[in-house]
């Protein structure tokens, strides 16, 4: 995983170093989340059609709080963003009669969500007043987030797991303000796409303070929310809660 998170690195660098010239900007922001799960997960296998579960009432789910990654790289108008995080969600709960991926569960079932999301996206500023007043800016955004993940429910002897893998791509829009010189700002990001089956919603809002040249303090509330039927999972779950994070950037 390291040695993958480092070729992304280099390659989201090469390509913001090749971006029309203008100001170059280059950076990493470290974040830690600590979002709510809510919804529900239902798996179905060759026409057996699974329980619709609640994460929380049925599963037990309690919240995780983790990391976020994310590397940027920039050029004038143009702003290329990689992100990564990782979230496992485990629990115990006595469960009566559940069908699961073709499978009954009663008694005790451990439950598992564990999945994987990485994020690209480019940005391109349609208004760009950065050098007026405090600053202001607005850019069309659009992304890919890649989700990789694995969902199961074991008790005794008797187990099941269901891989998944989705890329979702996503449109949007980025705004940012200043709201003392280049001191304190502001940001709102959110993206989102419909389908034929669901929908996604991705998008965050933060303030930030640089008390130091090349270092950001920030804080915000951000969410990921996902309305879809992914091979045999449907899925209509979100997270979203505050984080706190630290960006080094040039």
């Amino acid at each position: 995983m390291l040695k993958l998170l480092l070729k992304v690195a280099v390659t989201v660098m090469v390509i913001g170093m090749a971006l029309p010239a203008g100001a170059f900007e280059l950076g990493v922001r470290g974040q830690y989340w600590f979002p709510d799960l809510q919804g529900d997960l239902q798996v179905d296998n060759s026409g057996v059609v699974g329980t619709k579960l609640d994460l929380r009432e049925d599963l037990g789910i309690d919240n995780e709080s983790y990391p976020v990654l994310e590397i940027y790289a920039g050029a004038g108008k143009h702003l290329l963003t990689f992100s990564y995080y990782e979230a496992n969600y485990e629990a115990s709960q006595n469960l009566n009669n559940i069908v699961f991926n073709g499978e009954i569960f009663n008694g005790l079932v451990d439950s598992k969500i564990d999945y994987k999301s990485y994020d690209l996206m480019y940005q391109y500023d349609i208004v760009d007043w950065e050098n007026i007043l405090a600053g202001f800016s607005l850019g069309i955004v659009a992304r890919v987030k890649y989700l990789e993940g694995e969902v199961g429910l074991a008790s005794g002897g008797q187990a099941t797991n269901e891989d998944f893998t989705a890329p979702i791509p996503l449109l949007g829009a980025n705004f940012h303000m200043g709201l003392l010189a280049d001191i304190l700002e502001a940001r709102v990001l959110l993206t989102g796409m419909g389908y034929s089956d669901g929908n996604c919603i991705d998008g965050q809002v933060d303030v930030s303070l640089t008390p130091l040249p090349f270092i950001d303090i920030s804080a915000g509330y951000r969410l990921f929310y996902l309305d879809a039927d992914i091979d045999d999972i449907k899925f209509d779950f979100g997270t979203a809660g505050p984080y706190v994070g630290l960006t080094i950037g040039f």
